[in-house]
């Protein structure tokens, strides 16, 4: 089968499509023939190498963790699923390929695109679990610190679904998109905590931090106290007082059903920033390097 791999830490053009045998679905596992793939920061940073010292990986590797497909094997164990099935979720060896095998999943809605499901598996999880550790209850405010990514849409609007006021930064290109999400937003940088004030009075009770780019210090003082908020990218953060997660024991597959169910409602979307075949992957992980992305980006494959 085709599926995109890289044989050496580099810049995108190391990423080949290449042919590798057919992975099978082991105990607990299903496998799909994979529709689309997702593509997130963490799949160009394992391939720059950036992440090398604390993430050994085997080359060459797969890319990608996220696809969408349907079902065409299924593992021992398994029930509630079927061969023909749509689904999204994790995989357990490279998403970009013609087939994957899938560790976690959810039922894609029938309404939704594979491109648009493709996008959610990690940020889905990834909004789920942090909100999780923040503990956001009804009535709260959270602020969202770049919110125009994958992850931070899926955090506005799960917070917003729970009730919680959401109040989020962004390029101002992003802004209009996250108010029809129902967000109060502003840019972010330096004078945050000034604009915050301006638009949220009655006080900012968490904060989440998407982005990494020095703003711990200022939402620290915004939300009073370093427990109120939790980053998942600034490695900074021990020396703030605050909470770096990147999953473990603290991993929130919900976050995918629940996306699934929401969107059904009418109350969920992650839009599809733009599309790549397989064969020019490499201008998808440039596109995503380069940031301020609104939504996701998907490497179709079928």
């Amino acid at each position: 089968m085709k599926a995109l791999q890289f044989a050496e830490y580099g810049d995108p053009d190391v990423l080949e499509v290449v042919d590798v045998e057919e992975p099978h679905a082991g105990p607990g596992q299903i496998r799909i023939t994979v529709r689309a793939a997702g593509v997130n920061p963490i799949d160009w940073k394992l391939r720059s190498g950036a992440l090398a010292q604390m993430w050994a990986i085997e080359l060459p590797a797969g890319v990608g963790m996220d696809a969408s497909g349907v079902v065409d094997e299924v593992g021992d164990g398994v029930a509630g699923i079927s061969v023909g099935d749509e689904v999204f979720g994790s995989t357990a060896g490279g998403a970009a390929a013609e087939l994957a095998v899938l560790t976690e999943w959810a039922a894609k809605p029938p309404s939704m695109s594979f491109e648009e499901a493709a996008g959610l598996p990690v940020v889905t999880e990834t909004a789920r679990r942090v909100l999780n550790l923040l503990g956001l209850r009804e009535g709260e405010t959270i602020l969202i610190n770049g919110a125009a990514g994958g992850v931070g849409l899926a955090a506005v609007q799960f917070a917003g679904a729970a009730g919680g006021t959401v109040v989020a930064t962004a390029s101002e290109a992003n802004h209009d998109f996250l108010r029809s999400l129902g967000a109060q937003v502003t840019t972010y940088g330096d004078g945050l905590a000034e604009r915050v004030r301006d638009i949220a009075p009655q006080g900012v009770d968490l904060a989440f931090d998407v982005v990494g780019q020095g703003a711990l210090p200022e939402l620290v003082a915004i939300t009073g106290s370093p427990d109120k908020v939790i980053t998942i990218a600034d490695y900074s953060a021990p020396e703030h007082g605050v909470r770096i997660t990147s999953g473990g024991a603290d991993h929130a597959p919900e976050g995918r059903q629940e996306a699934a169910d929401l969107f059904e409602q009418g109350r969920f979307t992650m839009p599809v920033a733009a599309t790549f075949p397989l064969d020019e992957a490499a201008k998808a992980h440039e596109m995503s390097q380069a940031g301020h992305v609104l939504g996701k980006i998907i490497i179709t494959v079928a």
